[in-house]
């Protein structure tokens, strides 16, 4: 998807504000994975290790400014532009849409296409479970997964359908020991 910035869409530098919480300065903007922007406090940090802040904690979040696309809305021609939702969803909306607060009501072109992030791609090898082929399928947030081709989701029942083979290939979260690595395998 060509993107260009205009003027209108360009990210402000963040000035030097200070910590509410414990008066330090706050650190430059960073982003998360899913396209986020935060300034945390200069006097706490992130540990991907434990998945907790150590120092402080204060996080101020930052509002993700629309990108105009070079495409244009099909029904009414205008330009379009790609949106972040605050949880991290991407979505491609006619420029002219608003909300109007007094009447509680939507103005404009109401075009909206949500963007899929999942990509799905076959792989040569076979399910362990029911011998169909597998596929490789990499989530929005960039996780990426092993799982059977015949697998999918009933939206009416909400119920798993086909074969339930999942393989996760870059799961980072720190795994839950429980000591028992530190025995040996044997008994002695």
């Amino acid at each position: 998807m060509p993107k260009s910035k205009s003027p209108a869409t360009e990210p402000k530098e963040e000035k030097n504000e200070m910590c509410p919480k414990c008066g330090s300065p706050l650190s430059p903007v960073t982003e998360t994975p899913t396209g986020k922007r935060l300034q945390r406090c200069s006097a706490g940090s992130w540990n991907p290790q434990t998945r907790q802040t150590e120092g402080c904690d204060y996080v101020k979040w930052l509002e993700t400014p629309p990108q105009t696309l070079e495409e244009n809305c099909p029904k009414c021609g205008a330009p379009l532009l790609m949106i972040t939702t605050r949880f991290g969803k991407k979505a491609k909306k006619c420029s002219t849409s608003g909300w109007d607060r007094e009447a509680k009501k939507a103005t404009g072109c109401d075009y909206i296409e949500w963007i899929n992030s999942t990509v799905r791609q076959e792989l040569d090898e076979d399910c362990p479970q029911c011998g169909s082929k597998l596929v490789m399928v990499t989530t929005a947030n960039g996780k990426k997964m092993k799982k059977c081709s015949t697998s999918g989701w009933d939206r009416a029942t909400k119920q798993a359908t086909g074969c339930t083979y999942i393989q996760w290939l870059n799961d980072n979260r720190p795994s839950m020991n429980n000591g028992d690595e530190n025995f040996p395998s044997e008994p002695i």
